[in-house]
């Protein structure tokens, strides 16, 4: 949850990119970490559910007509993100990483694991998911990542 990642970032005082203490760095995170509840997340998860569980617990695929609805509300989102939080900058908050990255791509991950490229015809949208990758890691993020890379094999 947000509140714990916050929480974390707090108490064991972790570098100060992740949850900047400059008060017009920071105010982005928490803008990002507001709007994404009901936006990527809302709109990821809601493509993830229809792509990867719904074919597993009913044993029929969404109809198309659903899935291309639910795809076009994400591409909605998507758009918004690369043009209000990315805009010309490496990264949400500017130049360095921060927990609203981690979030955002961890968000992204799920329609990509259900097997909806969204970085594919989005150029800006991929390489910042090959920084955020570099920046973790490449190692971590997979293993990060692992559970839900693993989702097909249901």
């Amino acid at each position: 949850s947000i509140a714990i990642l916050l929480y974390l970032a707090r108490k064991f005082k972790t570098p100060d990119h992740w949850y900047p203490s400059d008060l017009e760095k920071r105010a982005r995170v928490d803008e990002y970490l507001s709007w994404q509840h009901i936006n990527i997340r809302g709109k990821a998860s809601k493509l993830f559910l229809a792509k990867a569980m719904v074919p597993v617990l009913t044993g029929q695929p969404l109809s198309p007509e659903k899935l291309e609805g639910v795809t076009e509300e994400l591409n909605v989102v998507l758009k918004q993100f690369e043009e209000v939080f990315l805009k010309d900058k490496l990264f949400i908050t500017g130049s360095e990483i921060s927990l609203a990255d981690l979030v955002a791509l961890v968000e992204l991950m799920q329609p990509v694991c259900a097997g909806y490229n969204l970085f594919e015809e989005r150029p800006k949208l991929a390489q910042w998911r090959r920084r955020v990758e570099e920046a973790v890691g490449k190692q971590l993020f997979q293993e990060a990542h692992e559970g839900i890379f693993n989702i097909k094999s249901l």
